[in-house]
């Protein structure tokens, strides 16, 4: 018995959690592979003499063989780093806390600048009232008393 594309479920209806709805539910969903898995591929790979052989590991696992080649490559590199995921897509929003304290450093900032301004001002009101008291007494002394 030969099965056809009218045997086949529709989306949606072949009973898996996730498989209908949403914009993207048309497009397939892009395959990704742990460092543990690609290192043991390539194990296996590289143990494997005759191209038939090969080949038939490529077909059981559904790889092409420009996988091997860019994860034999990251390897030799000494890259294994490169054989992990890489998160794909926009970076996730910062968090509430992040922001909030990201503002906090700001007002910290504003706020300091301003104390030392403060500080600098009454420091020069102190001087100047120095001076002022200085020349009061200066002036008293030099003015006789007049009876």
């Amino acid at each position: 018995m030969t099965l056809t594309m009218a045997d086949m479920p529709a989306p949606g209806q072949d009973g898996l959690v996730g498989s209908a709805g949403g914009p993207r539910a048309d497009r397939p969903k892009r395959r990704r592979f742990t460092a543990a898995y690609k290192m043991e591929i390539l194990a296996e790979y590289d143990k494997l003499t005759d191209s038939a052989e090969r080949g038939a590991l490529l077909r059981r696992e559904g790889l092409y063989h420009s996988h091997v080649q860019q994860w034999r490559a990251a390897r030799d590199q000494g890259a294994l780093q490169a054989l992990t995921d890489k998160p794909t897509g926009r970076r996730p929003a910062p968090s509430q806390t992040d922001a909030q304290a990201e503002r906090l450093l700001k007002e910290n900032a504003r706020l300091t600048a301003e104390l030392a301004k403060t500080k600098a001002a009454l420091e020069s009101m102190g001087t100047a009232r120095e001076l002022l008291e200085l020349l009061c007494e200066s002036s008293d002394s030099d003015a006789k008393p007049t009876r």
